[in-house]
């Protein structure tokens, strides 16, 4: 697959990674907030909700930016 193939599935891979993840990180913020959690919870909350999409997000770029292989 070529470097041009894999940057295209991939920025709609991380369009959709980003969509999705916002949904479920809100749908989780709604949950805390009916459940009257302390404010040190909900800022826990936020800075790792706000963090740990950059894993997946990282490793679709590190897919997304390998060289193409040589052709036999």
């Amino acid at each position: 697959m070529s470097i041009r193939t894999r940057k295209l599935i991939g920025t709609v891979a991380l369009l959709a990674l980003i969509a999705v993840y916002a949904l479920l990180a809100v749908a989780v913020a709604m949950v805390l907030q009916m459940h009257s959690a302390s404010k040190m919870v909900e800022f826990a909350y936020y800075v790792l909700a706000g963090t740990l999409w950059t894993i997946p997000a990282g490793v679709i770029v590190w897919w997304m930016q390998r060289p193409d292989q040589p052709a036999p």
